[in-house]
Protein backbone atom coordinates (compact mmCIF):
# COMPACT_ATOMS: atom_id res chain seq x y z
CA UNK A 1 0.00 0.00 0.00
CA UNK A 2 1.27 3.91 -1.01
CA UNK A 3 0.14 5.54 2.09
CA UNK A 4 -0.35 9.27 1.24
CA UNK A 5 -1.62 12.13 3.46
CA UNK A 6 -5.46 13.21 2.31
CA UNK A 7 -6.27 16.93 1.69
CA UNK A 8 -10.26 16.47 0.86
CA UNK A 9 -10.85 20.49 1.46
CA UNK A 10 -14.57 21.78 1.85
CA UNK A 11 -15.86 20.50 -1.48
CA UNK A 12 -15.46 17.13 -1.20
CA UNK A 13 -17.28 16.70 2.36
CA UNK A 14 -19.97 19.27 1.14
CA UNK A 15 -21.22 19.60 -2.61
CA UNK A 16 -18.36 17.29 -4.56
CA UNK A 17 -19.64 14.09 -1.65
CA UNK A 18 -19.43 11.50 -4.68
CA UNK A 19 -15.38 12.69 -5.38
CA UNK A 20 -14.45 12.03 -1.77
CA UNK A 21 -17.19 8.75 -1.68
CA UNK A 22 -16.02 6.96 -5.18
CA UNK A 23 -11.77 8.27 -4.58
CA UNK A 24 -12.40 6.08 -1.07
CA UNK A 25 -13.75 3.17 -2.81
CA UNK A 26 -11.02 3.33 -5.72
CA UNK A 27 -7.95 3.14 -2.85
CA UNK A 28 -8.13 0.11 -1.33
CA UNK A 29 -8.04 -1.80 -5.25
CA UNK A 30 -5.41 0.62 -6.07
CA UNK A 31 -3.18 0.03 -3.15
CA UNK A 32 -3.40 3.62 -2.16
CA UNK A 33 -3.91 4.62 2.00
CA UNK A 34 -5.10 7.58 2.77
CA UNK A 35 -4.66 9.20 6.08
CA UNK A 36 -6.46 12.31 6.30
CA UNK A 37 -5.01 15.11 7.44
CA UNK A 38 -5.81 15.89 11.10
CA UNK A 39 -7.29 19.42 12.15
CA UNK A 40 -7.62 20.83 8.39
CA UNK A 41 -9.38 23.73 7.58
CA UNK A 42 -10.29 25.41 4.28
CA UNK A 43 -7.87 26.68 2.00
CA UNK A 44 -9.28 29.57 0.81
CA UNK A 45 -10.24 28.98 -2.15
CA UNK A 46 -11.77 30.65 -4.22
CA UNK A 47 -13.11 33.90 -2.92
CA UNK A 48 -9.79 34.23 -0.29
CA UNK A 49 -7.55 35.26 -3.41
CA UNK A 50 -9.50 37.55 -4.44
CA UNK A 51 -9.83 39.32 -1.08
CA UNK A 52 -6.78 39.10 0.83
CA UNK A 53 -3.24 37.43 -0.99
CA UNK A 54 -1.91 37.36 2.50
CA UNK A 55 -5.38 35.75 3.95
CA UNK A 56 -4.89 33.19 0.71
CA UNK A 57 -1.75 32.20 1.62
CA UNK A 58 -1.88 31.74 5.46
CA UNK A 59 -5.21 29.99 5.40
CA UNK A 60 -3.25 27.25 2.79
CA UNK A 61 -0.03 27.92 4.75
CA UNK A 62 -1.59 26.57 7.48
CA UNK A 63 -2.99 23.61 6.28
CA UNK A 64 0.68 22.86 4.81
CA UNK A 65 2.20 22.94 8.27
CA UNK A 66 0.10 21.22 9.13
CA UNK A 67 0.81 17.97 6.79
CA UNK A 68 4.63 19.03 7.73
CA UNK A 69 3.70 17.44 10.93
CA UNK A 70 2.52 14.24 9.67
CA UNK A 71 4.32 11.08 8.99
CA UNK A 72 2.79 10.46 5.31
CA UNK A 73 2.79 14.13 3.96
CA UNK A 74 6.81 14.38 3.40
CA UNK A 75 8.33 11.88 0.89
CA UNK A 76 10.11 9.41 2.79
CA UNK A 77 10.72 5.34 3.28
CA UNK A 78 7.22 5.94 5.07
CA UNK A 79 5.32 8.26 2.77
CA UNK A 80 4.75 9.78 -0.66
CA UNK A 81 3.25 13.13 0.05
CA UNK A 82 0.09 15.54 0.12
CA UNK A 83 -2.95 13.94 -2.01
CA UNK A 84 -5.30 17.00 -2.86
CA UNK A 85 -8.19 15.68 -5.33
CA UNK A 86 -9.92 18.91 -5.74
CA UNK A 87 -8.25 21.12 -8.41
CA UNK A 88 -8.80 24.35 -6.64
CA UNK A 89 -7.21 23.27 -3.74
CA UNK A 90 -4.19 22.20 -5.21
CA UNK A 91 -3.91 24.94 -6.67
CA UNK A 92 -3.99 27.11 -4.31
CA UNK A 93 -1.91 24.95 -1.91
CA UNK A 94 0.85 24.66 -4.46
CA UNK A 95 0.79 28.48 -4.86
CA UNK A 96 1.09 29.21 -1.12
CA UNK A 97 4.33 26.66 -0.96
CA UNK A 98 5.54 28.47 -4.15
CA UNK A 99 4.97 31.97 -3.07
CA UNK A 100 6.07 31.28 0.93
CA UNK A 101 9.44 29.32 -0.52
CA UNK A 102 10.17 32.25 -2.28
CA UNK A 103 9.43 35.18 0.22
CA UNK A 104 10.93 35.78 3.13
CA UNK A 105 9.05 38.92 4.28
CA UNK A 106 5.61 36.81 3.10
CA UNK A 107 7.26 34.32 5.25
CA UNK A 108 7.68 36.56 8.09
CA UNK A 109 3.73 38.06 7.74
CA UNK A 110 2.32 34.83 7.52
CA UNK A 111 4.64 33.59 11.21
CA UNK A 112 2.67 36.71 12.55
CA UNK A 113 -0.69 36.02 11.21
CA UNK A 114 -0.47 32.49 11.87
CA UNK A 115 1.23 32.46 14.94
CA UNK A 116 4.16 29.81 13.83
CA UNK A 117 6.69 29.73 11.58
CA UNK A 118 6.20 28.89 7.67
CA UNK A 119 7.41 24.91 7.74
CA UNK A 120 5.27 23.46 4.37
CA UNK A 121 8.34 23.76 2.24
CA UNK A 122 9.20 20.23 2.30
CA UNK A 123 5.43 18.75 1.90
CA UNK A 124 5.24 16.86 -1.41
CA UNK A 125 1.75 18.47 -2.55
CA UNK A 126 -0.01 16.21 -5.30
CA UNK A 127 -3.33 16.15 -7.17
CA UNK A 128 -4.67 13.15 -7.30
CA UNK A 129 -4.19 12.92 -11.29
CA UNK A 130 -0.56 13.17 -11.09
CA UNK A 131 -0.89 10.36 -8.06
CA UNK A 132 -2.94 8.37 -10.45
CA UNK A 133 -1.07 8.97 -13.98
CA UNK A 134 2.39 9.00 -12.39
CA UNK A 135 3.38 7.80 -9.20
CA UNK A 136 1.06 4.71 -9.58
CA UNK A 137 0.60 5.10 -13.72
CA UNK A 138 -1.96 3.22 -16.08
CA UNK A 139 0.04 0.29 -16.48
CA UNK A 140 -0.01 -0.15 -12.82
CA UNK A 141 -3.79 1.08 -12.96
CA UNK A 142 -4.50 -1.60 -15.82
CA UNK A 143 -3.26 -4.16 -13.99
CA UNK A 144 -6.22 -3.73 -11.64
CA UNK A 145 -9.09 -3.50 -13.98
CA UNK A 146 -11.64 -6.57 -13.57
CA UNK A 147 -14.55 -4.66 -16.19
CA UNK A 148 -12.82 -2.83 -18.96
CA UNK A 149 -15.04 -0.52 -20.39
CA UNK A 150 -14.11 -1.55 -23.93
CA UNK A 151 -16.34 0.71 -26.15
CA UNK A 152 -17.23 3.70 -24.34
CA UNK A 153 -15.61 7.00 -25.80
CA UNK A 154 -14.46 9.47 -23.26
CA UNK A 155 -13.52 13.41 -23.56
CA UNK A 156 -11.10 14.49 -20.73
CA UNK A 157 -11.66 17.37 -19.29
CA UNK A 158 -8.83 18.98 -17.35
CA UNK A 159 -10.08 22.83 -17.29
CA UNK A 160 -8.05 25.43 -15.86
CA UNK A 161 -6.72 24.88 -12.32
CA UNK A 162 -4.96 21.52 -13.02
CA UNK A 163 -2.07 22.09 -15.19
CA UNK A 164 -1.61 26.16 -15.03
CA UNK A 165 0.51 27.38 -14.30
CA UNK A 166 3.45 25.46 -14.92
CA UNK A 167 5.24 27.19 -12.58
CA UNK A 168 3.20 26.07 -9.64
CA UNK A 169 1.81 22.65 -11.69
CA UNK A 170 4.49 21.21 -13.97
CA UNK A 171 3.45 17.52 -14.41
CA UNK A 172 1.34 17.86 -17.43
CA UNK A 173 1.51 19.88 -20.81
CA UNK A 174 -0.76 22.79 -20.31
CA UNK A 175 -1.67 22.85 -23.65
CA UNK A 176 -1.74 18.96 -24.41
CA UNK A 177 -2.11 17.24 -21.30
CA UNK A 178 -2.43 13.35 -21.75
CA UNK A 179 -2.24 12.21 -17.56
CA UNK A 180 -6.58 11.82 -17.79
CA UNK A 181 -6.52 10.30 -20.90
CA UNK A 182 -3.76 7.65 -19.73
CA UNK A 183 -5.87 6.91 -17.05
CA UNK A 184 -9.02 6.38 -19.36
CA UNK A 185 -7.43 4.38 -21.55
CA UNK A 186 -6.51 2.50 -18.50
CA UNK A 187 -9.97 1.45 -17.95
CA UNK A 188 -10.15 -0.07 -21.44
CA UNK A 189 -12.45 3.25 -22.56
CA UNK A 190 -11.15 5.21 -25.42
CA UNK A 191 -9.88 8.95 -25.13
CA UNK A 192 -11.34 11.12 -27.42
CA UNK A 193 -9.00 13.62 -29.37
CA UNK A 194 -10.92 17.18 -28.83
CA UNK A 195 -10.64 20.82 -28.92
CA UNK A 196 -11.76 22.41 -25.67
CA UNK A 197 -10.16 19.39 -23.25
CA UNK A 198 -8.12 22.41 -21.28
CA UNK A 199 -10.80 25.32 -22.01
CA UNK A 200 -12.88 27.11 -18.95
CA UNK A 201 -16.02 26.42 -18.40
CA UNK A 202 -16.90 29.34 -16.08
CA UNK A 203 -16.81 27.88 -12.83
CA UNK A 204 -15.70 31.15 -10.86
CA UNK A 205 -19.12 33.01 -12.78
CA UNK A 206 -21.44 30.33 -12.20
CA UNK A 207 -23.98 32.93 -10.07
CA UNK A 208 -23.02 36.28 -11.52
CA UNK A 209 -22.58 35.73 -15.10
CA UNK A 210 -25.22 32.75 -16.09
CA UNK A 211 -25.50 33.65 -19.60
CA UNK A 212 -21.17 33.60 -19.96
CA UNK A 213 -21.32 30.21 -18.42
CA UNK A 214 -24.17 28.89 -20.68
CA UNK A 215 -22.06 29.86 -23.47
CA UNK A 216 -18.76 28.67 -22.17
CA UNK A 217 -20.10 25.17 -21.07
CA UNK A 218 -22.34 24.51 -24.04
CA UNK A 219 -18.93 25.27 -26.46
CA UNK A 220 -17.44 22.42 -24.01
CA UNK A 221 -20.57 20.16 -24.48
CA UNK A 222 -21.06 20.32 -27.86
CA UNK A 223 -16.55 20.06 -28.21
CA UNK A 224 -17.33 16.63 -26.84
CA UNK A 225 -20.61 15.47 -28.22
CA UNK A 226 -19.18 16.31 -31.60
CA UNK A 227 -15.66 14.58 -31.05
CA UNK A 228 -17.91 11.04 -30.12
CA UNK A 229 -17.90 10.91 -26.89
CA UNK A 230 -20.15 9.51 -24.51
CA UNK A 231 -18.85 10.88 -21.31
CA UNK A 232 -17.06 13.25 -19.90
CA UNK A 233 -13.96 12.83 -17.37
CA UNK A 234 -12.45 15.67 -15.11
CA UNK A 235 -10.78 15.83 -11.25
CA UNK A 236 -12.11 19.33 -10.51
CA UNK A 237 -15.60 19.84 -7.81
CA UNK A 238 -16.41 23.17 -9.76
CA UNK A 239 -15.84 22.09 -13.17
CA UNK A 240 -18.36 18.88 -12.40
CA UNK A 241 -20.97 20.91 -11.07
CA UNK A 242 -20.99 23.33 -14.18
CA UNK A 243 -20.87 20.64 -16.83
CA UNK A 244 -23.27 18.21 -14.93
CA UNK A 245 -26.02 20.89 -13.52
CA UNK A 246 -25.74 23.65 -16.20
CA UNK A 247 -26.80 21.43 -19.43
CA UNK A 248 -30.45 23.25 -19.79
CA UNK A 249 -28.55 26.97 -20.15
CA UNK A 250 -25.73 24.87 -22.36
CA UNK A 251 -27.85 23.88 -24.30
CA UNK A 252 -29.61 26.96 -25.13
CA UNK A 253 -26.62 28.80 -25.51
CA UNK A 254 -25.60 26.24 -28.26
CA UNK A 255 -29.28 25.31 -30.03
CA UNK A 256 -29.43 22.15 -28.80
CA UNK A 257 -29.75 19.44 -26.51
CA UNK A 258 -27.58 17.75 -23.95
CA UNK A 259 -27.73 14.60 -21.98
CA UNK A 260 -23.98 13.85 -21.68
CA UNK A 261 -23.08 12.48 -18.44
CA UNK A 262 -20.22 13.76 -16.66
CA UNK A 263 -18.19 11.91 -14.36
CA UNK A 264 -15.03 12.15 -11.71
CA UNK A 265 -12.01 10.42 -13.00
CA UNK A 266 -12.37 8.09 -9.59
CA UNK A 267 -15.89 7.26 -10.61
CA UNK A 268 -15.17 5.73 -14.21
CA UNK A 269 -12.00 4.05 -12.46
CA UNK A 270 -14.86 2.79 -9.69
CA UNK A 271 -16.95 1.08 -12.17
CA UNK A 272 -13.69 -0.36 -14.56
CA UNK A 273 -13.20 -2.00 -10.66
CA UNK A 274 -15.75 -3.59 -11.19
CA UNK A 275 -17.41 -1.32 -8.21
CA UNK A 276 -21.15 -1.15 -7.50
CA UNK A 277 -22.40 2.21 -9.19
CA UNK A 278 -24.16 3.06 -5.61
CA UNK A 279 -20.95 3.06 -3.39
CA UNK A 280 -19.54 5.27 -6.51
CA UNK A 281 -22.33 7.59 -5.64
CA UNK A 282 -23.63 7.68 -9.31
CA UNK A 283 -27.03 8.66 -9.43
CA UNK A 284 -26.31 11.52 -7.36
CA UNK A 285 -25.83 13.75 -10.42
CA UNK A 286 -27.95 16.32 -12.23
CA UNK A 287 -27.43 14.83 -15.89
CA UNK A 288 -28.39 10.83 -15.27
CA UNK A 289 -25.76 8.46 -15.99
CA UNK A 290 -28.07 5.67 -16.71
CA UNK A 291 -27.97 5.20 -20.74
CA UNK A 292 -23.68 5.08 -19.93
CA UNK A 293 -24.02 2.72 -17.05
CA UNK A 294 -26.33 0.22 -19.30
CA UNK A 295 -23.86 0.67 -22.37
CA UNK A 296 -21.65 -0.67 -20.08
CA UNK A 297 -23.27 -3.76 -18.36
CA UNK A 298 -24.14 -4.28 -22.27
CA UNK A 299 -20.46 -4.52 -23.14
CA UNK A 300 -21.71 -2.01 -25.83
CA UNK A 301 -21.00 1.61 -27.25
CA UNK A 302 -23.63 4.11 -26.74
CA UNK A 303 -25.08 5.97 -29.42
CA UNK A 304 -27.41 9.50 -29.13
CA UNK A 305 -25.81 11.47 -26.21
CA UNK A 306 -26.90 14.83 -27.52
CA UNK A 307 -29.23 16.06 -30.32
Amino acid sequence: MRPYAYYPGCSLQGTAKEYEASLRAIAGPLGIELHELPGWTCCGSSAAHATSHLLAIALAGRNLNLAARTSFAVPSSRGAGLLVPCAACYSRLRGAQVALDADGALREQFAEVTGEPWSGGAVAVKSLVEVLAQDLGPAEVAACIVRPLSGIKVASYYGCLLLRPTTITGFDDPETPSTLDSLVAATGASPVAWSHKTECCGAGLSISKRDVVGRLVGDILSAAVDAGAHAIVTACPMCHANLDTRQDIAGKAAGRSFRLPVLYITQLLGLALGIAPRQLSLRSHLTSVGSLLAAIEAGAALTGEAT
